[in-house]
């Protein structure tokens, strides 16, 4: 009777692990790409916002804050597309998409998350709570763009780009110029690596009738990001100037113009696994920004 007692125990932690490990799959913990795509401009916010100090009780926030609500865009963005995810070569082993979790239970997990952000947002000023039900709205709404406009990448830019006003916010209570142009080079960023990611389901999107705007570009698409590209980079020299940063800044920006130019290379062709590289190698650009901003003000202390 103990060994079959503890076999059934057994048994139950087993397939709860594996139930959590699907849970982890639909908030995809197991690819942070996305994570590190909306946290190096929330760091970039942080350090400009902090003169290079950010508070360390709001760099913990913001760091949770962006874990939570990436993972929580991803549950409900394949809410949205759990119909069309089997469809898709990309998406067809997503857990909804194979039935590992019910509609029921990523609901449940969504909520869950949601509270988990509000809470960890109440710890911050009334300007920034004010921000963050904006903030809240864009990521919930984010999944149904793409079938009523050509443009969902816009508007996920402004999703990943309004940690940026946010931090501001909680760091100064304030938001000055340079939050709002950080949160528009954002946003253009968020364009460019969001296209390359269309790029890889273009053909799929197509036979659905979803829109992007790797499909709305169609053989112009490298050209507009190259155009995007610069205007990104025509943005973050702006941000030299306004922020006072100097020569480690600039530095990072060498580096990240090399990732952007590989980027290019990477999609000549627009082969599928080559643009889905291309979007990857984001992480390293934003990284590289980062770097500059971080050494810019660690080396003018010292």
């Amino acid at each position: 009777m103990a060994l079959s007692k503890r076999g059934i125990f057994g048994e139950t932690a087993r397939g709860l692990i594996q139930q959590l490990a699907e849970y982890g799959r639909l908030m995809r913990l197991d690819r942070p790409i996305g994570i590190l795509l909306l946290l190096w401009p929330t760091l970039w916010a942080l350090w400009i916002a902090g003169e290079g100090h950010p508070d360390e009780a709001i760099f913990a926030v913001f760091v949770l804050g962006v874990i939570v609500m990436r993972s929580a865009g991803c549950v409900v963005n394949d809410l949205a597309d759990r119909r069309f995810d089997p469809h898709v070569e990309r998406t067809r082993d997503r857990p909804l998409a194979v039935g590992t979790v019910s509609v029921l239970e990523a609901l449940c997990l969504f909520a869950g998350l949601m509270l988990i952000a509000f809470g960890l947002v109440l710890t911050q000023n009334r300007l920034t709570v004010t921000l963050a039900f904006a903030g809240a709205f864009l990521a919930a709404t984010y999944p149904f763009l793409k079938r009523f406009t050509s443009l969902p990448q816009l508007y996920l830019g402004a999703a990943f780009g309004w940690g940026v006003p946010m931090a501001f916010a909680a760091q100064t209570s304030t938001l000055p110029q340079t939050a709002w142009l950080m949160f528009l080079i954002v946003v253009v960023w968020a364009i460019i690596y969001d296209t390359m990611y269309a790029m890889v389901d273009r053909e799929d999107d197509l036979k659905l009738g979803l829109r992007s705007t790797a499909i709305l570009f169609d053989h112009a698409d490298r050209f507009i990001i190259g155009v995007l590209q610069l205007i990104f980079f025509a943005g973050l020299m702006l941000l030299s100037q306004i922020a006072g940063l100097g020569k480690w800044y600039w530095v990072g920006l060498v580096g990240a113009a090399i990732a952007a130019v590989y980027q290019q290379y990477l999609i000549r062709d627009r082969d599928p696994a080559l643009c889905f590289r291309a979007f990857l190698n984001n992480n390293a650009l934003g990284a590289a920004v980062f770097a500059g901003i971080a050494l810019d003000y660690l080396f003018r202390a010292t």
